[in-house]
């Protein structure tokens, strides 16, 4: 029976909700290479280890099923792009013809990828506004 409420019967290291870590991986990498992963682990605060397997577990991630980031991020611009193209004529008084709207759908289509490139482009370089 635990001493305090707070103990538990669980082992030294070993994390609730999750099967322990016992397996390991090596690779080897060039002295730039390994100089370069110790600048990015000490960036996010985190040990060489910690870091590769979090890198190795989101790749794991990216490589799923699901969609990708950048095509989410397309869909939104395109929504984006839709909304500014559309609201601002109507705010002006005017109309918009259905040829209009077609052809501005089209432009919207074959343009939404680069726009969310550049907008993710533009946040990784620290930026925050928009393009």
């Amino acid at each position: 029976m635990p001493l305090l409420s707070m103990e538990t019967t669980r082992r030294r290291g070993s994390v609730k909700g999750r099967e322990c870590r016992n397996q390991s991986l090596n690779t080897k990498l060039t002295p730039t290479e390994a100089a370069a992963v110790e600048v990015a682990s000490q960036a996010q605060g985190k040990t060489v280890g910690e870091w590769l397997r979090d890198v190795a577990l989101r790749a794991l991630e990216n490589n799923s099923s699901e969609v990708p980031a950048n095509a989410l991020m397309g869909e939104v611009q395109a929504l984006r792009l839709i909304l500014i193209n559309s609201l601002e004529p109507l705010l002006r008084g005017d109309t918009m013809t259905p040829e209009q709207f077609k052809a501005m759908l089209q432009h919207v289509k074959a343009n939404k990828q680069k726009v969310a490139a550049d907008v993710l482009a533009n946040y990784r370089d620290g930026g925050t506004e928009q393009p």
